[in-house]
């Protein structure tokens, strides 16, 4: 009899086992590090066994007759892992290594808690009848007697070299109970000694197994080879008479942790690549995770860092964040692939990115963050980590919260982990700056030298009176003029207002906000980016809110911007005379906020910063000197506000004590997938005006392209909504046939405000509708 893995195509049980064994293979390379975290266990020799071992129960006569389609077989629902578990008792190995290969075998379908209460206990008697049996339950002993165990033994003898003792058939109830037990007692934490064993070994084998089953062949690695890019742009600068800066040169000779301080724009991701490539060469392959805060900006970076001719390259990097759907959904557009067949194309590159086939990722830290949440494969996740690099940019971009998590998690990489950390800023709080040193231990700090901070001195603030809206004629000046003009608001209606005002007063314009769909999002962003390589037809005018601040590679020659926190405004500030070629530019700051921006930023923090501007405007003519940015930002952020600082506390003592107590391996908690998911303050409604649009893509089964037409709004504003007038949002659902024939419902919110593809979600005026087309 053929004994088979998958029955869509066929894969025999021996072509799985030696697909997963080919896996092994590349990460035995990849991840050299585990040896030295999982000390006193050969690991990959115990990994070799689990995989030989992991699907041996799919040999039950009725699970293969499942396999094969027939109808009539008695398989019941049962887990065909829980039959591979009696082999693991006749291995010639160690009690300790028997242990650990049938927590992880039992384990790699279905965490503990689903696998003891929806399968064993639901499929098996416990042993103990009484006079009254236990009818409708199966004995385990009895059906293991349905394996073909004499094929077994001889696929393993033959194959594997493998010859098995005595099989000692249990039921696995005490196994699961017994490790869930350990666990309600605290013995299963990271106090424990197998602790780290388990955790790594289930996440290889779960790697070893979704790669295998894919049939990967080869698993990428960043070699010597790929820092080329680095050299070709050496040779240019040396031809010119330059070299690399100061600061990226002492990278590439840095070993171990980081901090590095440059100015923006003073190639930050040059040092990394520099530092990197000094790490494998001295301490040898790891993941790569280059962590940034915003989508945009993980966007143009994954671009940069895969390009064939100026990054590591296609192969090498991947990326993951929250949009990622969309941005493939584009790039498929560009390269003109069939509606047909981009859904399976997208979901082809995205799975690629999620395993470990990609030896670099850029990310955002959530895609790091939930590991430690207990989220479902966090084993894999962590996994992942062992003997890592991890590249944070514009680690100061986020709330104390995140900043709680991320110390947490730079705390568990480089304690348990053996991975590295180089971590770059322009500009980050001193005090911040502190909490990150006593996270890493030791590191070596690195910054960029004087001469080369006041070669980036571009900017001159000038404080203007009264509100932005009150003062358009100076900004039309600008535009009929012909300067490239950037406006900042702080709010969307704002924002809006002021764009239908000035649009009229340039030829080419853009507004760019949150309250677009994604689509609408998409186009603007690629209208921005084709504007900045386009002399001819440039954008003149861009109107936006704080989305222009996150890493949008755009030069303007002057801002006007309502007042912020100087960390938004220096961001807002980056985005003119970005490549330094045009001198000392205007950055025009008006000292008067408008009434609701108060809920968007403190209004203590926007006071102070006013008052430094104006000083600096009085002694330095208001040329803001990067050498002094570290010392403006410390004058406004000395340390966190009492709020701020009981979130970060709260947080840090939170996570801390769920991942020493409740990250446990083989157990998934809802409880704390829930706590994640808190964290993401939005909402998704669809325009009521693009209801037809989005119920059409959904019959097409076009899932990615109705989530699109989707504007994302806070959950204050959606609650706003709902409480100010009950037509303001509708719940209703999409009837559509599943691909096995079952009907399903797909609901979403309707929002009645009105809509326009260049101005977005405009929040004060009704869209005409009918009630009968809800």
């Amino acid at each position: 009899m053929t004994l088979l893995a998958k029955s869509e195509p066929p894969v025999t049980l021996k072509e799985h086992i030696d697909d997963c064994l080919l896996v092994l293979n590349q990460i035995r390379y990849s991840f050299p590090q585990v040896k030295a975290i999982v000390k006193t266990l050969d690991f990959w020799e115990v990994l070799r066994l689990a995989i030989i071992i992991h699907d041996l129960g799919k040999s039950h006569n009725e699970f293969l007759k499942l396999l094969q389609g027939k109808k009539d077989n008695e398989w019941y629902g049962q887990r065909h892992e829980l039959f591979s578990i009696p082999f693991i008792n006749g291995l010639n190995v160690e009690l300790e290594v028997k242990q650990l290969l049938k927590l992880i075998v039992a384990g790699h379908h279905r965490d503990f808690e689903t696998l003891h209460q929806n399968y064993i206990s639901k499929s098996y008697s416990s042993g103990m009848v009484d006079e009254f049996g236990e009818d409708g339950l199966l004995n385990y002993e009895v059906e293991f007697e349905k394996l073909n165990v004499k094929e077994v033994l001889q696929l393993l003898k033959n194959s594997y070299q493998i010859i098995l003792g005595e099989l000692k058939v249990h039921s696995p109830a005490k196994l699961v109970l017994s490790y869930l037990r350990n666990y309600n007692d605290g013995k299963a934490n990271i106090k424990s000694a197998e602790y780290f064993k388990i955790l790594l070994l289930f996440g290889a084998l779960k790697h070893c197994d979704h790669l295998g089953s894919a049939k990967v062949i080869k698993i990428e690695n960043i070699e010597s080879i790929s820092f080329s890019f680095l050299q070709r742009q050496q040779e240019k600068l040396n031809r010119n008479g330059y070299d690399f800066y100061s600061h990226q040169t002492e990278s590439g000779k840095a070993s171990g942790n980081v901090i590095l301080s440059a100015p923006t724009g003073s190639g930050k991701t040059e040092s990394a690549m520099l530092w990197l490539k000094n790490q494998l060469i001295n301490t040898g392959q790891g993941r790569v995770f280059y962590i940034l805060p915003f989508t945009a900006s993980i966007n143009a970076m994954y671009e940069r860092l895969s390009s064939n001719e100026k990054g590591l390259g296609e192969k090498k990097v991947g990326m993951l964040h929250g949009k990622l759907q969309d941005y493939l959904y584009d790039y498929l557009d560009n390269v003109q692939y069939l509606n047909s067949t981009k859904k399976e194309e997208i979901s082809k590159i995205r799975d690629k990115f999620k395993t470990i086939f990609t030896p670099l990722k850029v990310v955002t830290p959530f895609q790091l963050l939930k590991n430690l949440f207990a989220l479902k494969g966090f084993e894999q996740g962590i996994f992942e980590w062992v003997g890592g690099y991890f590249i944070f940019d514009e680690i100061h971009a986020y709330s104390p919260e995140v900043f709680a998590q991320i110390k947490v998690f730079l705390e568990y990489i480089v304690k348990y982990m053996n991975a590295k950390v180089f971590i770059m800023t322009a500009t980050m709080p001193t005090f911040l700056k502190m909490n990150l040193e006593k996270t890493i231990g030791q590191y070596a700090e690195i910054t960029a030298d004087e001469v080369l901070y006041n070669q980036f001195d571009r900017h001159q603030a000038i404080i203007l009176d009264g509100l932005l809206a009150e003062s358009l004629p100076l900004i039309i000046e600008d535009l009929v003029a012909g300067k490239k003009v950037l406006v900042v608001c702080n709010t969307v209606v704002q924002a809006q207002e002021v764009f239908l005002v000035l649009k009229e007063f340039a030829s080419n314009c853009v507004l760019l906000h949150s309250a677009f769909t994604g689509e609408d999002r998409s186009l603007n962003e690629k209208r921005l980016k084709d504007g900045e390589n386009n002399e001819l037809n440039p954008i003149k005018l861009l109107v936006g809110t704080q989305a222009i601040e996150v890493s949008l590679d755009i030069d303007y020659d002057v801002i006007y911007s309502e007042p912020a926190p100087i960390d938004a405004l220096i961001q807002r500030f980056g985005r003119v005379n970005r490549k330094r070629i045009k001198g000392i530019c205007p950055v025009k700051i008006f000292s008067v906020s408008n009434k609701n921006d108060k809920y968007i930023y403190d209004s203590d923090i926007v006071q102070k910063t006013i008052e430094l501007l104006n000083e600096i405007a009085i002694n330095d003519n208001g040329i803001i000197k990067e050498k002094n940015l570290q010392h403006i930002i410390d004058e406004i952020y000395p340390c966190w506000n009492e709020k701020s600082e009981a979130l970060f506390d709260d947080m840090y003592t939170l996570l801390k004590y769920t991942t020493e107590n409740h990250l446990i391996p083989l157990i998934y908690s809802k409880k704390q997938e829930e706590d994640f998911y808190k964290q993401f303050d939005g909402i998704k409604v669809v325009p009521i005006s693009l209801i037809e649009r989005f119920e059409n893509y959904l019959s097409c089964y076009d899932f990615i392209g109705a989530e699109r037409l989707k504007v994302q709004i806070r959950k204050r504003k959606f609650a706003q909504l709902r409480s100010e007038n009950d037509q303001n949002l509708y719940k209703t659902t999409f009837p559509i046939v599943s691909d096995k024939g079952s009907l399903l419902e797909i609901p979403y919110w309707i929002i009645t405000k009105r809509y326009d593809s260049s101005l977005g979600l405009i929040y004060t005026e009704q869209e005409e509708w009918k009630v009968e087309l809800l």
